[in-house]
């Protein structure tokens, strides 16, 4: 699968651009605040119907206008996949595949599936919890519809649930039997989700680890481990935390608080690890990121690489360039401040490859 051509209008900072690419290699140089990264975003948002940098969808029209629409043309198994989505500032989001619009966006995921590699990853490491977690979700949810539907429902319930208990606290009343029916739901979808994620990390671990040791050339070990309330508590976990949440009025136990400890040496890499060994860090998960979902999909990911070589020293630059000109990736797009530098890490990987200067 790759991305033939993108077009689109008010995206950001662009009035209107159109870009034919090469099956393997794009290279976007230029100036900062040329709009690099936002043409990468603009294929994210192909693929995954969201930005990667915005959470409101209205920051993503251009200033002083009142519309943005991204539409993209895919080759994947031979065949033209024509791609539309737009966002109004008094309308909904539509999205459309081949001219016809999705019952639910949600459908969408999984079917043109993109991995970005970007600066704004650090968040993995130095946020809180719910980053780490919607890191996790957004690669399960691409390959199992099953999964994306019982997390859905799960924090709809969960919603309920609080606004429940706030309701309790300012009303000063209390009712178990209403509050029972959504503890149940909970803690049903909250014991499927947690096998599920458990299963996953196990998995992904070793592949993460593999990208690890290879940028670092061995330097140092890497962990993830996984945490979750649902391993240390009982079935009864909302039960027990009950006076606690009444209090508080809002759910304080669950899987909605479950997170990933990562690890260097034994150590939090948000603390020990130094720039280059975070980002060969960030790097790893990325790529393990996209071959979990090529396994998973049997499709090969798009590749966007934001800014990728900065802060790596010489030979973590020159062990990633290795490491994607032997493995087998798909589609790659890049974005670099030094036109000079670019030209010198393509001339080293054996792939047809085109560069736009901005």
């Amino acid at each position: 699968m790759y991305l033939n051509r993108i077009h689109f209008n008010n995206f950001k900072n662009f009035e209107e651009k159109t870009f034919d690419f090469s099956p393997k290699i794009n290279a976007f140089v230029g100036n900062n605040g040329r709009g690099k990264t936002n043409i990468l975003d603009a294929i994210y948002y192909l693929s995954h119907l969201k930005s990667y940098f915005n959470h409101s969808d209205k920051l993503n029209i251009r200033f002083g206008e009142e519309f943005f629409m991204v539409e993209g043309w895919f080759n994947k198994d031979g065949e033209e996949d024509h791609i539309q989505c737009g966002v109004h500032v008094a309308q909904k989001k539509t999205a459309k595949r081949n001219l016809k619009a999705y019952d639910r966006l949600s459908d969408h995921v999984g079917k043109f599936p993109a991995v970005i590699i970007s600066p704004y990853d650090r968040d993995l490491i130095s946020e809180g919890s719910d980053v780490r977690r919607k890191f996790i979700d957004s690669i399960i949810s691409q390959s199992d519809a099953t999964y994306l539907a019982n997390l859905i429902r799960y924090n709809k319930v969960l919603q309920q649930r609080n606004a429940l208990l706030k309701y309790f606290a300012a009303n000063r009343t209390f009712d178990a039997v209403q509050l029972d029916i959504f503890d149940q739901e909970i803690l049903q979808l909250g014991e499927k989700i947690y096998h599920k994620r458990k299963d996953f990390v196990e998995d992904f671990k070793p592949i993460f680890q593999k990208y690890y040791e290879y940028i670092s050339t061995g330097k140092e070990i890497v962990e993830i481990e996984y945490k979750s309330d649902l391993e240390e508590t009982t079935t009864d976990y909302l039960k027990y935390n009950l006076a606690k949440d009444k209090v508080l009025q809002y759910t304080s136990s669950g899987i909605h608080k479950d997170d990933l400890k990562f690890k260097i040496s034994d150590h939090p890499i948000k603390k020990f690890g130094s720039q280059g060994q975070q980002k060969s860090f960030l790097i790893s998960l990325k790529l393990a990121q996209l071959e979990i979902i090529k396994t998973q999909l049997k499709v090969t990911p798009i590749l966007l690489l934001d800014d990728i070589f900065d802060k790596l020293d010489e030979s973590r630059v020159e062990q990633l360039i290795k490491l994607v000109n032997e493995e087998h990736f798909g589609q790659i797009f890049l974005s670099d401040t030094h036109p000079e530098r670019t030209q010198n890490v393509l001339s080293k990987i054996n792939e047809k490859h085109a560069i736009f200067e901005l």
